[in-house]
């Protein structure tokens, strides 16, 4: 309650004291505050996107004619401009919201177009405004468009000796292509930037459809699209903004991986999140570098230039690039939230509104804009018209005009006398519903344009031209009535204005969305795709290395050194892998891990690699004997393994999706034998068993039915006590085996050549073995146009064309591939898939990259490494042995447990026992 005491004054009279309780003081006084915090200054309005002070900036510039075609003028000019006429308040401010309209890293489509320094993504500041200047952009343009045909309301500045718009017309959806952020009283706004394609697109779909749904806009605009570009990773955020206009986007800058000349990896940012201060971002990587909580990191530098950005992050020889790159995201900007809040001023109130809401109020203020420019428009034409109507009048009485105007005392009494005796009886013959007054103004409008007529305007000519303009005048006029009569053919102006906008300045997404959540995202996408050299030694220890660091030798060459092994170990298996697939590991023991390809280290041709238990949590008693890649985890792609004493076995690959690097159960071993290869089958193929001693079983993988992963197996060829399985292949018409003994001979063979036998028989002779050959060490399938890598045991490896070793028949030595020196031997050999070549197409097989029935799988079970510089040989031609055909053989029983009858079938002949001899 409000209590007044009258106090007496020095002269008798009295003053008044007012006594307020203070919270209620306090209360009013800061409702004002926020009132005109809100609404005068931290919020953008709905209508235009615009805060007061960007507002008063562009109606400035428009009012000092710095369209997008005119020169510019220094920006102390319109910042003087604006704080005098429109906005009293500091220069700096006024200077700071003009640049940031200028900023191409700020804003998607800058307002503004500055000439100068107008800062850096680095934080740098802008020059002074007496150095800069700016006009309008194209795109700021099409915000003032229409301003002066009383399209939106005006109302007096802060000392009423100017008038300002309440809003500009904006013909483009400008809070939505460049969002706005700011700070009020008890609020804040932070809408996101969007690609204005995406945003015309879903305009013009809200104007056909007004029941239009938010799931349906949401995705014709698919997510913000920030200046700087980047990721964001996962869509629930967006739909969480575009739903109740409030949610989280993560960002990621992009980045691509490449490897220097020494062989080391490099991480380099083409793009860093939205609003990160670039220079804040490095210093900040630094001091993480000096404290060592990084510690796979050597440097990081900006290499940024005026073609764009580039923050090299270089990596030590032994880091972990994925450990390196989490560690990264997850202690510096390069991984970022921006939280949404589309908060913006509807009718003067604050409000937040999802993404329907923005393009309807959108979409409501074009069309009042647009009604209010037709009704201009319209009177403006309606004018000319009543101005070209009495022209013409005058025209057809030229004589009785000029001498009543000859006549007339003064002015005024000549158009007088026009009115009454012309111009009056004129509009009275065509009414059209003008009051008394309208038709009072129109006939004076008339008698005046009659009056300053100038006497050239009477040629034959000119009435022709004012016939025209009046019929081209009268068309317009009907127009823009059907526009105020239709709402629907409005809606259409509105359409085509947008769709306009979007030609005019449209142009490609720069932040691209990855559907999955950030938790689940893995950066094999964002790895290039290479063929890799895996090499494992005898001791464990691993390394890739890119087929590319190996130039191609002719056959019988000595080889590079491929690894500088410890003096007790030696190369154990070689195998090539697309930094894309997964690779597993299928140990002495019968368990199965795997990794990506390019979470294994990378290494030069003579590195010695990382030590394989650093990576799988292997036993110490198990040794990895088999190696398969694959490109996903499926039910209809096989595991299929083979064991040094024929035991064969088919898993489908889902069945190891948990495996990871700590293991499961692959196969069960009996006591001395051991996994020996390994690769993937589509589950209808024909399969080649191989024996180092070389014998060749043709049979169906139809015979051998799919087992659980903790399963023995059965039998899938016969061996000789002495013999053991040396490689399982899976048959393809298109390609041919290829061979190569423990001294370096080899030689290709047709599949054609075997005929399919049940499994379980001895097979086939497919070499003659020597003790100037050895025995097989190595089989893989290859085809002309590729290239194969041989590794031997000293680590020396040889890269050679397969059309260089050609097709012999089945009992043929073969020619010598690698030259080798005992105590040297092959240890493995591997098959390098050509990226650039399509595979061909065969029934059955499966391509290693798709998973399609294309280019089959590469035998992987007994591949072994290559690397390094040595002498080339020259090549040592070996004649072909005479082709024999089969060569039968007596071989001994081998215990079956019972699955395989006791009597040993001709190994020309097809199995006919009948027994499935799974073993369990």
């Amino acid at each position: 309650m409000t209590d007044i005491e009258t106090m007496p004054g020095a002269a008798g009279g009295g003053g008044k004291i007012i006594a307020l309780a203070i919270e209620d003081e306090v209360k009013t006084d800061y409702l004002n505050y926020a009132m005109s915090v809100i609404v005068s200054r931290a919020l953008p309005d709905v209508k235009d996107g615009l805060k007061p002070v960007h507002r008063r900036l562009l109606y400035a510039m428009d009012g000092l004619g710095l369209h997008a075609g005119a020169t510019t003028k220094k920006s102390a000019r319109i910042v003087g401009d604006t704080m005098g006429k429109y906005h009293p308040h500091g220069d700096l401010a006024l200077y700071d919201a003009l640049v940031r309209l200028a900023q191409d890293f700020s804003l998607r489509y800058p307002l503004i177009h500055g000439q100068g320094n107008f800062g850096s993504v680095d934080g740098d500041p802008p020059a002074a405004m007496r150095y800069t200047e700016a006009k309008l952009s194209r795109i700021g343009d099409e915000i003032l468009i229409d301003l002066k045909k009383d399209t939106v309301d005006f109302v007096p500045n802060f000392d009423e000796s100017e008038i300002e718009p309440t809003a500009l017309p904006a013909a483009v959806p400008n809070l939505l292509i460049n969002g706005s952020s700011g700070i009020a009283v008890g609020m804040a706004t932070n809408m996101a930037p969007h690609n204005i394609v995406e945003v015309c697109a879903a305009v013009c779909a809200y104007v056909d459809r007004p029941e239009i749904s938010i799931e349906e806009l949401s995705r014709i605009v698919t997510g913000p699209d920030f200046p700087t570009g980047g990721l964001i990773f996962g869509r629930n955020g967006i739909k969480d903004a575009y739903k109740t206009g409030r949610g989280k986007v993560v960002m990621r800058g992009r980045f691509n991986i490449e490897t220097t000349k020494t062989g080391r990896e490099i991480i380099v940012f083409t793009e860093i999140p939205y609003g990160v201060n670039k220079k804040l971002l490095l210093e900040r990587i630094g001091a993480l570098i000096r404290e060592k909580e990084i510690d796979g990191i050597s440097n990081a530098n900006d290499e940024s230039d005026r073609d764009g950005m580039r923050i090299v992050v270089e990596l030590k020889k032994d880091a972990i690039l994925k450990i390196v790159l989490n560690q990264l995201f997850a202690q510096t900007a390069l991984q970022s939230t921006f939280g949404i809040i589309n908060l913006a001023l509807v009718n003067g109130r604050p409000r937040c509104l999802n993404l329907k809401e923005l393009i309807h109020y959108f979409v409501e203020h074009r069309v009042d804009v647009i009604t209010r420019r037709t009704k201009f428009d319209l009177k403006k034409a309606q004018a000319r018209e009543n101005i070209l109507n009495g022209l013409l009048i005058t025209m057809a009485n030229i004589d009785e005009i000029v001498a009543v105007i000859k006549a007339a005392r003064d002015i005024d009494s000549a158009k007088a006398s026009l009115k009454e005796r012309f111009l009056y009886p004129a509009a009275r013959a065509k009414p059209e519903n003008y009051t008394a007054d309208e038709i009072d103004g129109r006939v004076e409008a008339q008698a005046q344009a009659i009056i300053d007529m100038r006497l050239g305007r009477l040629t034959h000519l000119e009435v022709e031209k004012l016939e025209k303009e009046l019929a081209e005048i009268k068309v317009q006029i009907e127009y823009l009535k059907s526009l105020l009569a239709d709402e629907k053919k409005l809606r259409g102006v509105i359409k085509d204005e947008t769709n306009n906008i979007s030609e005019k300045f449209g142009d490609k997404r720069r932040t691209e969305i990855l559907d999955g959540e950030i938790e689940s995202i893995d950066i094999e996408d964002l790895i290039r795709k290479e063929e890799m050299m895996i090499i494992i030694s005898n001791l464990g220890y691993i390394k890739r290395v890119p087929v590319s660091a190996y130039k191609n030798q002719g056959r019988g060459g000595k080889g590079m050194i491929s690894a500088k092994l410890a003096e007790d170990d030696f190369v154990k298996q070689i195998f090539v892998a697309s930094t894309h697939e997964y690779i597993m590991f299928i140990t002495s023991a019968g368990k199965a891990y795997w990794m990506k390809v390019h979470e294994l280290p990378e290494g030069s041709r003579t590195s010695k690699g990382s030590h394989i238990k650093s990576l799988l949590t292997v036993s110490p008693n198990e040794e990895i004997t088999a190696i398969v890649s694959f490109k996903e985890f499926s039910d209809e792609h096989y595991l299929f393994m083979g064991t040094l004493r024929g035991i064969v076995k088919k898993v489908m690959t889902s069945d190891f999706s948990n495996a990871k690097t700590r293991g499961v159960i692959a196969i069960k071993l009996d006591e001395g034998d051991k996994l020996v290869s390994a690769l993937l089958t589509g589950g209808h193929d024909e399969i080649v068993f191989i024996s180092r001693k070389a014998q060749a079983l043709r049979t169906n993988e139809e015979s051998i039915r799919p087992m659980g992963r903790a399963t023995r197996g059965v039998i899938g060829m016969r061996l000789d006590v002495s013999d053991e399985l040396c490689s399982v292949l899976r048959v393809d018409k298109n390609e041919s085996m290829m061979l190569i003994s423990e001294y370096g001979f080899g030689k290709r063979v047709d599949f054609d050549d075997f005929s399919p036998h049940g499994r379980g028989t001895g097979g086939q002779r497919i070499y003659t073995v020597t003790e100037k050959t050895g025995e097989i060490a190595a089989c893989v399938t290859v085809k002309d146009g590729e290239e194969i890598m041989c590794i031997t045991s000293q680590g020396k490896s040889i890269k050679v064309d397969v059309e260089g070793i050609r097709v012999m028949g089945r009992n043929a030595q073969g020619v010598r591939i690698v030259n080798i020196e005992k105590p040297d031997f092959v240890v493995g050999v591997d098959r390098i898939v050509q990226e650039d070549v399509p595979p061909t197409s065969s029934a059955g097989q499966l391509d290693r990259e798709t998973g399609a029935e294309t280019e089959p799988v590469k035998d992987s079970a007994d591949a072994a490494a290559a690397n390094g510089d040595a002498a080339a040989g020259t090549a040592d031609a070996a004649e072909d042995a005479p082709d024999n055909g089969d060569a039968p053989r007596d071989k001994p029983d081998v215990p079956d447990n019972g699955d395989v009858p006791d009597n040993t079938p001709d190994e020309n002949a097809p199995n006919e026992d009948g027994d499935n001899g799974e073993l369990f």
